[in-house]
């Protein structure tokens, strides 16, 4: 069939350009399609390599926001050379993207191991606080430092996370090193604890922190008393602070990649097709918090609605606002967000946050508000991820960790240290009667959860510890007073995880965790040295099995991941494919 058109006689110039391109070979156009697409991806994972490269690796300045006036600065800040000199992040992980990732999946955290105290709090609830120890800090010849006047480091972890988190290991290994004391406030119904009450923790929850802050104040009457939060745990930092004003036990503070703007930050989530997936993968950690906890969230919240959550403000619609009583999600967002308080800190406060935080955005950050508040000053990087930081090429060390260390230990030898006031006590309540209180033994069981075996013995009664212990065994012993009448009777569950990895100091080859559980959350004198024994294999096999699943999904949040890079690629590959193929189809027509 004729259409009067001549393609090949043609003399359009569109014709004629065609013309050249099928004289250009497929290869150079694999090439440049390639070129195009890394460009996209470069862009697309935010790298900065060529940025630090064009720089000589010298890095970015970190930038300071205080008040002209703070004496803040004078005294402390300005003598932190850390912060006054340049982050530059590790080469191969110059992505805020890959370096948040590579903290979630290796992290490269220290050898270290904890001694676990299971506080109980006024409501009855249970709070893991985990006493960091090292050999060549808190712990020397099997003996704990038991110095009254060592600085005691509190810090509260982010979303869903414990002591067990990589960046929180990181911290805890610096700070004993400075033969400091540092505790990990677990929130409630993580690091394998089981809820016991009818309160949940969230982002605005204050309570928890300000009842612990108040335990070890009492516990350590002389000690400089500092509070770390980091994610979550800093907006739960900074709000604590805000609402207690001056009249707080605490010397100095650091909040790490705050969100600040709970409600900033949820609209940020939901923007981009990067942060849909961080939104993906923070849902799947709460519902997987929730499946913990079932019995007593299906009782207190919307249980189907929670299991059908599909981002971080549904399940806070169907879980934390039902549990907190809120009226609405943005309600509650609002009244938890600490950057409503950040004007009524007055204690010397370092907040750290990354402008390229793939998870708290920028636009949270209280610029104004801590530029006017003598009390704080703020430290911002161009690079540096959500709570990662990673410098150096072997990625080990962490900069945040590095910074607060130093800005803490200049605070703890400065005029401005912030003597401990006599905080007034409440006096001691007993916990609302549950199982895990009234039981003197303590259970490992599925999803590493710990609970009551038994609740026939009471305090007056001793078990006697009738079989020697061995390597393969954890055993039970009651703990008697120095008088004639016993005491409390305690277990502790001594339990080792066995992680394997290829790395040399930095990696976690054994790390131990010493159990014990007193009545009496007030009391100085409630620790109980922990057995030296191994963990029994029964014992282990759910730990391991709760390892497991969190390794299965962080698996999926991989393979998220790359679902979502080849989807923004298909448009190019489709593309391409689409014009080799009229190409081909024009060549066999010629023949």
């Amino acid at each position: 069939m004729d259409f009067g058109f001549d393609i090949e006689n043609s003399s359009s110039p569109y014709i004629q350009l065609l013309k050249v391109a099928t004289l250009i070979p497929i290869s150079h156009y694999l090439l440049g399609f390639s070129l195009i697409f890394l460009t996209f991806l470069y862009n697309f994972l935010e790298f900065h390599f060529f940025q630090d490269f064009f720089s000589g690796f010298q890095g970015q300045p970190v930038l300071l926001t205080f008040d002209s006036c703070s004496q803040l600065y004078k005294e402390v800040a300005s003598k932190c050379q850390i912060l006054h000199g340049r982050y530059l992040a590790t080469p191969w992980l110059s992505s805020p993207h890959f370096q948040t990732v590579f903290l979630s999946f290796y992290g490269r955290a220290p050898s270290l191991r904890y001694k676990r105290e299971l506080f109980i709090t006024p409501d009855g609830g249970t709070i893991a606080l985990d006493w960091a120890m090292n050999q060549d800090g808190m712990q020397v010849n099997g003996e704990i430092h038991t110095d009254d006047t060592e600085p005691v480091v509190v810090m509260v972890p982010g979303l869903t996370s414990d002591s067990d988190a990589a960046y929180v290991k990181h911290f805890a290994f610096k700070i004993v090193k400075r033969r400091w004391k540092v505790v990990v406030s677990n929130h409630r119904g993580l690091g394998g604890i089981s809820i016991t009450s009818d309160c949940f923790y969230n982002g605005g929850w204050t309570e928890d922190i300000r009842t612990v802050v108040k335990h070890i104040h009492q516990r350590y009457p002389e000690a400089p008393l500092f509070v770390v939060g980091t994610s979550l745990g800093a907006n739960i930092v900074v709000k604590y602070l805000g609402e207690e004003g001056a009249n707080i036990p605490i010397s100095g503070a650091a909040a790490v990649c705050s969100p600040y703007d709970l409600l900033i930050s949820d609209r940020f989530l939901n923007r981009g097709v990067v942060q849909k997936f961080y939104d993906k993968v923070l849902t799947l950690g709460l519902k997987d918090f929730a499946q913990l906890h079932q019995p007593v969230l299906s009782r207190l919240a919307d249980w189907d609605s929670i299991m059908k959550s599909r981002t971080v403000r549904d399940f806070d619609n169907y879980a934390t606002r039902i549990v907190g009583k809120f009226e609405t999600v943005d309600t509650f967002y609002r009244r938890c967000s600490s950057s409503s308080y950040v004007c009524n800190v007055m204690v010397p406060l370092l907040c750290i946050n990354s402008v390229d935080d793939p998870v708290c955005t920028k636009e949270s950050i209280p610029w104004d508000e801590c530029r006017t508040n003598k009390n704080i000053i703020l430290s911002t990087t161009e690079h540096g991820g959500h709570l990662a930081y990673f410098e150096g090429m072997d990625a080990t060390n962490l900069w945040w960790v590095r910074a607060v260390d130093e800005f803490l230990g200049i605070l703890q030898s400065s005029k401005l240290m912030h003597k401990p006031k006599e905080v007034e006590m409440s006096p001691q309540i007993s916990p609302l009667k549950s199982s895990i209180d009234q039981s003197p033994f303590l259970n490992v069981v599925e999803h590493g959860l710990i609970t009551a075996v038994a609740s026939e013995p009471t305090d007056a009664e001793v078990v006697q510890n009738e079989h020697a212990v061995s390597n393969n065994q954890v055993e039970a012993c009651a703990i008697s007073s120095s008088g004639n009448e016993p005491t409390t009777i305690a277990e502790v569950v001594h339990n080792e995880y066995g992680i394997s990895s290829n790395q040399d100091e930095y990696t976690s080859p054994d790390i131990e965790m010493d159990v014990h559980m007193t009545d009496k959350p007030n009391s100085p004198d409630s620790i109980v040295e922990p057995l030296k024994s191994d963990t029994s294999s029964h014992a282990s096999v759910p730990v391991m099995k709760y390892l497991y699943q969190l390794s299965r999904h962080t698996r999926k949040s991989f393979w998220l991941l790359a679902y979502i890079a080849l989807v923004t690629s298909l448009p190019f590959v489709g593309s391409a494919l689409q014009y080799l193929s009229r190409k081909k189809l024009k060549s066999v027509q010629k023949r």
